[in-house]
């Protein structure tokens, strides 16, 4: 839902929510807020009874993209600065592609982006969640185990694995205790192209195996209905609460 932020809060309160989630873009990246707006900000969500459950970092490139390198871990370094003071202390990211070949020339460019980003994490107390779907979960969480830090994790999005060709419960079921995050999205199969996103509870996703499946991995985080959702926010947070029991 594309509305200010206040009228997003009043509707997000209708909906009996606990919290929203953010995009740092516009007026919300940290450049454009001062301590005041910052502190402005969490007593807003606090007026509504909500939390921030997390900051998403659009990039116009992924981690493993040379251009522009330094400018973007330094914006995500901003960016989990931020979500420390809002609260969250946790930050959405898409890295692109993992270089599974240690021989891919991306690879270096992802690691030491992600190595520092980690480092920041540990330092400040965020953690930093990455969301794909173009690579398996087994692979994501291969790949996070690289990593010395306790400050990097994986935002799980069935939809996106499902997109991407993998089984989204075998996904959770690999990233086990690395799920920092969850989305909750859905796609579909089709004769012609794979899968697609598609509304909450209209995909081939079985939402009471994927309850499950987060439940047997000991995950108990937000399942946040993300902002792509637009017009169907509404609608794909009741069928959540149907299936919750709220």
């Amino acid at each position: 839902m594309n509305l200010p932020l206040r009228q997003a809060l009043a509707v997000a309160r209708k909906l009996d929510v606990s919290g929203v989630e953010l995009a740092s873009t516009g007026e919300f990246t940290p450049r454009n807020l001062s301590q005041t707006a910052r502190r402005e900000l969490r007593h807003l969500f606090r007026s509504h009874s909500l939390e921030p459950c997390a900051l998403v970092c659009p990039l116009r490139h992924g981690l493993d993209v040379a251009e522009n390198q330094e400018p973007r871990i330094e914006l995500i370094r901003e960016v989990m600065s931020l979500s420390f003071d809002l609260g969250p202390r946790l930050v959405v990211v898409d890295p692109g592609k993992i270089p599974v070949k240690d021989d891919d020339p991306r690879a270096p460019l992802m690691k030491d982006a992600l190595l520092a980003l980690g480092r920041h994490g540990d330092r400040v107390g965020v953690t930093l969640a990455l969301v794909t779907g173009a690579d398996s979960g087994e692979v994501l969480a291969g790949y996070l185990d690289r990593f010395d830090t306790g400050s990097l994790g994986a935002c799980f999005s069935p939809g996106l694995f499902l997109v991407g060709g993998h089984d989204p419960y075998a996904a959770a079921r690999a990233l086990g205790k690395k799920v920092a995050y969850a989305h909750a999205t859905d796609a579909r199969h089709t004769s012609s192209r794979g899968a697609a996103l598609v509304p909450l509870g209209h995909g081939d996703i079985d939402w009471l195996q994927m309850l499950g499946t987060l439940e047997e991995i000991g995950y108990h985080g937000w399942l946040t209905v993300p902002a792509e959702a637009g017009p169907d926010a509404a609608a794909a947070v009741q069928f959540l609460g149907r299936l919750r029991g709220f």
